[in-house]
């Protein structure tokens, strides 16, 4: 038998919540529209050439998945105690200050989970180049961090809570 190997997933209270909030919305909304869709479609007689049954049982197979994939991901949540969260060093849901030394450009970005990351809202999941090279560091330190084009040198301006 193969052993599954579990991902722990570190999100917030906020994240977590978002995550239960739409299994529930998938549960109780969308698992019964799909329902009704099959079984509207059964109703149309011979289910060996029904495109619309077939089309109702994949939608439907793709929202179990989706719902199982959330389940899990919760499953494994552990929740990040936002009263531990320091600014000595770069961690996780610290939102930090950044300067490409090449280029002079300044960025902000908050690292959290990877269930919370969104770069529209300058949030980038702890698990890409740019927050593993930053972790651990302190305000002052340049490093080198390998991105798909490239090397670029970041120096940290600022550390300070991203929540």
């Amino acid at each position: 038998m193969e052993d599954k190997i579990m991902t722990v997933t570190y999100m917030t209270e906020e994240g977590y919540n978002k995550i239960l909030a739409e299994i529930n919305y998938l549960e109780s909304v969308k698992r019964p529209e799909i329902s009704a869709q099959i079984a509207e479609a059964r109703d149309k007689g011979d289910l060996s050439e029904n495109a619309e049954y077939d089309a109702a049982r994949e939608a439907q197979g793709l929202l179990e998945a989706k719902i199982a994939k959330l389940k899990g991901m919760l499953s494994n949540a552990r929740l990040i105690d936002e009263s531990q969260l320091k600014t000595d060093v770069v961690q996780i849901m610290n939102k930090v200050k950044i300067k490409n030394t090449k280029t002079k450009g300044i960025m902000s970005y908050t690292i959290v989970s990877d269930s919370e990351a969104n770069l529209k809202e300058n949030k980038i999941a702890v698990s890409t180049p740019i927050a593993q090279g930053l972790m651990g560091k302190k305000i002052g330190d340049t490093v080198d961090i390998k991105v798909p084009s490239g090397t670029i040198n970041i120096e940290i301006l600022d550390i300070s809570l991203g929540i």
